[in-house]
């Protein structure tokens, strides 16, 4: 069983000759913002989620071309897990899962539920591949050169998809209106 994977690659990027540090620091710096991620993606089991793409990138970390490239495969590899766990949810249960929402108060929470709840249908309707895009570049606040890595597609694509799920999102949310 091989136990290096990741650390090597990252061994290799950060001049550590061990590996296993760059990995740990990579882990803690971006799982919550990983889990935020998948949660965000629709995932009920979202730090199930983000556990596995870490543990991903530490089995198969080794075959990166860039090792700079750690988080980006995490990234992609997390909406890969979401969306097939989607797929699969869909299948048992046909009905889509909700996603957790975070108010910064009660009163916030009470105010803001309506046109929360209002947003998330609307997001839930686009292409998933433009509510990918969306969540990345907004909710998880990517520049877009990142969600072009984290979809695995070029960045002149990754602008076309934003900008075609912003102006879905305009039109499902004036006609809900």
């Amino acid at each position: 069983m091989r136990t290096a994977g990741a650390a090597a690659g990252l061994a290799a990027a950060t001049g550590d000759h061990h590996g296993e540090d760059a990995y740990q620091a990579l882990f803690v710096r971006h799982f919550r913002p990983t889990v935020h991620l998948a949660q965000l993606l629709g995932a009920d089991d979202a730090e199930d989620v983000a556990q596995e793409a870490f543990v991903r990138l530490h089995q198969h970390g080794n075959r990166l071309r860039d090792p700079a490239a750690a988080l980006a495969y995490v990234r992609r590899t997390t909406v890969n897990l979401v969306n097939s766990r989607l797929r699969h949810l869909r299948v048992v249960r046909r009905t889509p899962g909700d996603v957790p929402r975070t108010h910064a108060s009660a009163e916030d929470a009470v105010v803001a539920a309506a046109r929360v709840d209002e947003l998330l249908v609307a997001v839930r309707s686009l292409p998933a591949r433009q509510r990918e895009a969306l969540v990345l570049r907004y909710w998880i606040d990517l520049p877009v050169a990142e969600v072009a890595d984290a979809l695995d597609v070029p960045v002149g694509t990754a602008k076309s998809l934003i900008s075609r799920a912003q102006r879905a999102l305009a039109a499902v949310l004036e006609e809900r209106s």
